[in-house]
Parts: structure tokens; C-alpha cells; sequence
């Protein structure tokens, strides 16, 4: 594929540039970005609006779209959370589950998400039985993924446990191999593609005993594929963890060899000075998710003090409360704004930094998140001109994206140099709310 892109207005990190070309060659690649262009080359793409790199969405669990607004009644916990989640994982099978994933999938598209970090623990039949392929459900998501136009990094993941070395429960039977090594002969048999990566996850210091944890870190660390963990979530995790071990969960996780670059702590919200400092000092990278945090009342994560301490900062939807990366990004500023009451942490450039480089090199997906030569040609753009976004000169797109745009405000959206989305509507997949809305009611039926 050969195709040429003009770019009303782009971000070149860490500036806004107007009329900007960018060349795609046919491995999907930007073969060059030209500057200052002030009209559209012939037989160029034109995309009206603010281009940034595609945006990443670091932390996903597909199932928990079927939970939005039914999880929303009332009051509630995590843990009253959960047991809602457990009735609707219970229903999933490997075609229920395609059908969902692929209708969220694309809802991701049409919010300018080209990558998604799939926190994929749905393994088994009810029960615990395997299917005929092992990682049928897996290969759902990934086939979904690639229907929906954009990419996935299946973040394979061991769950063993209902905590600290108990047996799983009924509910949690079909998520376990039964041991760490299980686990890894199984999701070795998964293999990368052009549009996928493998990668695995931990799901909590509470659901993989701690003398399997160094299994995990070592199969990731075998295949340098990105190691992913939900990390001190809840404050009851760190207080089991303290009766169990008495280790803080990162600490846990250090003396076990999980921390360490390609890895990212999803959450990291209860945390001490020394959690930070360890996690930052490893270079362990921090997932930050707010509409979820708040949704289920979690907290306020110290988002800032970890990239102080040198933990790179990335964003996901994970339940899906909405799916929205700007929101996202715009929310890790405001709530840090609420917890110290003083504004600015975050320039508006460094949050889009983390939805989209950041984002996309926590999911193995180094050469994506750019717009620069050699980068995969995967673009968002925002519209300019919307209720929300007109005013704002040019220059400031950046602040107009963050800090006023949804995911409603996307045009288009390229993904290796394809067009994904035109004008707001979906190229591959016509009508996105019906297959959600079918999708869904498969599973509330």
C-alpha cells in the first residue's frame, strides 16, 4: 500500500505543525513526513482536523462492555462489582465471545484507539474444562481484534488462585491452568502476527501464589514480551498480602523478579514512598485507568510521584465504563488536581504522550505512537470544528484535544495506512451500536 496523508493540522511531538504530508510505503510504514504543506498534493487523503498517533489503550478487559450501566445501579464494592463480572464471564464462549469483542473492538476504532492491551483471563469452559484448542478463547479475541481494524497485544494471563494460595472458586475455575507452568505450555502455542502480539499478565499478587510468580516473569522475560499486573488495586489486596507475606504486593513482586521495564503495574494506586521508589528505580511502568478507578470508588493513584520516580505513565479503559482515551488522559490531570488541590502536572503534550508512544511501548509496540518516518503510519484525528472543540486556534489543538475533546470528536482513524474510520463512521463494520447491542443481549438472555 502506497498512499499519501495531508494533515491539516498534526502533532509532531512535542509541537503542533500545519500542513503536514505524510508518505505511507507498503509494509504500512511512514516512509516520510514533509512539513509545511499548505494544500493537499494531488490524489492525497485529506484529513480536516488534529492528527496525533494513534491512541493506545494500554488496559482492557472486552466482557466488562456487557457490564456497563447494569453495574452502575445503586451502591456497592469492588467486591459487589465482581460477583456481577463473574455472572457474565459465566456465559462467555468462544463465539459469544468474538461477537462482543469484536463489536467493542470497533467501538475502540471509532474513539481513535489503534492498539489495545487485551488483560485476557477467560481461558476454559465453565468449570475449568479446556476447549479442543486450548486458547480458543484467545484466538476469539485476536480474530475480533483484526475484524475491527486494529491492533491487539493479547496479554495472556495467570490466574491460579482466590487468594494467597487458595483454591479458586467456582466462578474462578475456568480462568486457571492449575499451575504457573500450565499456563505457560498453553499460551506458548499463541503466536504473533502482523496485527497481534503475545504478551502475558499476572493477575494479582492474590491469584498467583507466590512461588509461581517467578514462572510468569521468566516465560515474559524469555520472549522480551511485555509483563502486565494488576498492582495494589484495592487496599484489602495489600492487607492479605501483609498477612500473607508481610510484603507490601510490590515489594512481593520485586523479590520474585516481575518489576523491570517491560513490565507495567496496572493501577498502582495504595502504595507506600518505598513502592514508589521501587517501581520507579525498575523503570516499571505505571497503567492508570480513571474512569474505571472512580467508577468502582478505588481512589486516586499517585500517577505523579511514579513518573517522578521514573515509572513511564500509560491509559486504559479497562471495565469500560466508557471507552474514551481522551477522557482518560484528561482525567489522570483533574483528579490530581482534586487530591492536591493546585493545577498544571501535566502539560497537555505529556498526556498525549502517554495515550499514545507511552501506551503503545507498554504493549510491546515500540515502533508505533509517532508520527515520524520508520513509525507504523497509525493516526487519530479530532475534529476542530465540533460543539466542543471550535474556538481555540490551531496552535493550541493539543490543550482543544485533552482537555475538551471525547472520543465522539474522532474523524478518522488510519491504522497501518488504512483508513479505519471515515468521517466519523466505521469502514469495516457499518453499524457498530447493533452488533454491541446484539452482542450483548446474547449474553443477558
Amino acid at each position: 500500500m502506497q498512499v499519501t496523508y495531508w494533515l491539516e493540522h498534526a502533532w509532531l511531538d512535542p509541537e503542533v505543525e500545519p500542513g503536514v504530508v505524510v508518505e505511507v510505503a507498503d509494509d504500512g510504514r511512514i516512509a516520510a513526513v514533509r512539513r509545511g504543506v499548505e494544500a493537499p498534493p494531488p490524489g492525497s487523503v485529506v484529513l480536516r482536523g488534529f492528527t496525533v498517533p494513534g491512541l493506545a489503550n494500554a488496559h482492557s478487559h472486552a466482557f466488562h462492555r456487557a457490564l456497563r450501566s447494569t453495574v452502575q445501579v445503586g451502591s456497592g464494592t469492588f467486591w459487589t462489582w465482581r460477583e456481577i463480572m463473574y455472572q457474565v464471564a459465566s456465559k462467555l464462549t468462544p463465539d459469544t465471545y468474538h461477537a462482543l469483542a469484536r463489536a467493542v473492538y470497533a467501538e475502540m476504532a471509532l474513539a481513535g484507539i489503534t492498539a489495545v492491551g487485551e488483560f485476557h483471563y477467560v481461558h476454559h469452559a465453565p468449570g475449568g474444562t479446556p476447549y479442543a484448542d486450548p486458547n480458543a478463547m484467545g484466538e476469539a479475541l485476536i480474530a475480533a481484534a483484526a475484524e475491527a481494524g486494529i491492533r491487539i497485544t493479547l496479554l495472556d494471563t495467570a490466574y491460579l488462585s482466590s487468594g494467597f494460595g487458595a483454591a479458586p472458586d467456582p466462578h474462578q475455575l475456568r480462568f486457571s491452568d492449575g499451575t504457573a507452568e500450565a499456563w505457560a505450555e498453553r499460551c506458548s502455542a499463541l503466536k504473533d502476527r502482523e496485527h497481534a502480539r503475545i504478551g502475558a499478565a499476572i493477575h494479582s499478587v492474590r491469584a498467583v501464589p507466590a512461588r509461581e510468580l517467578g514462572t510468569v516473569a521468566e516465560w515474559s522475560e524469555a520472549r522480551r514480551a511485555p509483563l502486565h499486573v494488576h498492582l495494589s488495586e484495592q487496599t484489602a489486596e495489600n492487607d492479605a498480602c501483609l498477612d500473607a507475606h508481610g510484603l507490601t504486593p510490590t515489594r512481593l513482586l520485586s523479590e520474585h523478579g516481575v518489576l523491570g521495564p517491560r513490565t507495567t503495574g496496572v493501577h498502582n494506586t495504595h502504595l507506600t514512598d518505598g513502592d514508589i521508589s521501587l517501581l520507579g528505580s525498575t523503570g516499571t511502568g505505571t497503567c492508570m485507568c480513571p474512569t474505571t478507578e472512580r467508577d468502582l470508588a478505588d481512589g486516586i493513584g499517585p500517577a505523579l510521584a511514579l513518573q517522578r520516580a521514573g515509572s513511564p505513565l500509560s491509559l486504559g479503559s479497562d471495565s469500560h465504563a466508557v471507552i474514551d482515551i481522551l477522557e482518560e488522559a484528561r482525567a489522570m490531570e483533574l483528579d490530581e488536581r482534586l487530591r492536591t488541590r493546585t493545577r498544571g502536572h501535566w502539560t497537555a503534550a505529556a498526556l498525549l504522550r502517554a495515550a499514545t508512544a507511552d501506551g503503545h511501548a507498554a504493549l510491546g509496540w515500540a515502533e508505533a505512537g509517532r508520527i515520524e518516518a520508520g513509525s507504523l503510519a497509525d493516526l487519530t484525528t479530532i475534529a476542530l470544528d465540533s460543539v466542543r472543540t471550535a474556538g481555540p486556534v490551531p496552535r493550541l489543538a493539543a490543550e482543544t484535544a485533552v482537555f475538551a475533546a471525547s472520543a465522539s470528536d474522532v474523524r478518522h482513524v488510519v491504522v497501518g495506512g488504512r483508513q479505519v474510520v471515515r468521517d466519523g463512521s466505521h469502514a469495516l463494520i457499518p453499524d457498530v451500536p447493533s452488533e454491541l447491542a446484539a452482542a450483548i443481549g446474547a449474553l443477558r438472555s
